[in-house]
């Protein structure tokens, strides 16, 4: 998939990922997927929460019904790579990412729905990006089922921000995705201690010991 398909993510977000985030990710790639796993679990957990939030909505039903089967049918896939390369699936503490993100979303509605929706949208755009930067520098096997995300993680975060402003019922929300792009920023910007799929560059001396995740 050429990088121009994913050019509304780009645009999207307001920073690429670092390059020592990339480093940090080729040297750890049990750990990276791993973390991966769970992020397509709790994408699929996301929307089926949402669906039993906001069980009025016909159309919101229906796209996070289909969102939902896709990030488990994805956590399926990296489950059986993980299998296939001898990497045990455990639990590990998750990044501080998108309780970042949610930290935001305000508590009454419809604007709860909103930002919510909004936060899915970098989510999934971060994913898609940070796909796109891995794929290069992985095993063919391995770049070729990053490569293949591209397009639904970018067709996500289409239907999360389509989503929001359908929720927002013409109200103007260009300045909820400014407050969130900026926070995102941060986020994927401020040095990190432990390394997950969607931490920030290694602080100076973190070590990232994998035996302390079991």
């Amino acid at each position: 998939m050429r990088s121009t398909d994913i050019a509304p993510v780009l645009e999207f977000l307001r920073c690429p990922t670092p390059d020592a985030w990339v480093e940090a990710a080729l040297t750890r790639q049990e750990l990276l997927l791993i973390d991966h796993a769970n992020c397509e679990k709790k994408a699929a957990s996301t929307a089926l929460n949402l669906m039993f939030r906001y069980s009025g909505d016909v159309e919101l039903l229906g796209g996070l019904s289909r969102l939902a089967r896709e990030e488990l049918r994805h956590f399926e896939q990296v489950l059986k790579l993980m299998r296939e390369r001898g990497i045990a699936y455990r639990r590990i503490d998750a990044a501080r990412y998108a309780q970042g993100l949610r930290e935001l979303v305000r508590t009454h509605e419809p604007a709860r729905l909103v930002d919510t929706l909004i936060a899915g949208a970098f989510i999934e755009a971060r994913s898609c990006e940070r796909f796109a930067r891995l794929a290069p520098h992985l095993d063919a096997e391995l770049a070729h089922f990053y490569r293949s995300l591209l397009r639904s993680e970018s067709r996500h975060f289409r239907d999360y921000l389509a989503a929001a402003r359908k929720a927002a019922d013409g109200a103007d929300i260009e300045a909820r995705i400014d407050l969130f792009a900026e926070r995102e920023r941060q986020l994927i910007e401020m040095e990190d201690t432990q390394f997950r799929f969607h931490s920030g560059p290694p602080a100076p001396g973190a070590s990232y010991p994998e035996a302390a995740d079991a």
